[in-house]
């Protein structure tokens, strides 16, 4: 073999064995970035559950109270009306 072609070997040896090693390296950078987005969205599923939850609560409660407000207002104006023809 020439001399060039010994050269041109081990200069793409050197090449490949960066790239591998870069390769590597970004593979496990991608499966610790997978495990915190499998976290993450862990996390934002618990946090909707629970704001889900509490708004249904607050509308089971809320409910009520509403109704319960506006059916005294009516009959708060409608005793004012009978006090007002007396």
């Amino acid at each position: 073999m020439d001399t060039a072609t010994q050269i041109l070997i081990i200069i793409l040896a050197v090449t490949l064995s960066v790239f591998l090693l870069i390769g590597i390296i970004l593979g496990i950078y991608l499966i610790k970035l997978t495990g915190d987005i499998r976290k993450l969205s862990k996390s934002a599923e618990r946090t909707a559950s629970a704001v889900e939850s509490a708004v249904t609560g607050a509308v089971k409660f809320t409910s009520p109270v509403f109704i319960a407000d506006v059916i005294l207002k009516y009959i708060n104006k409608f005793k004012k009306t009978q006090k007002g023809n007396k």
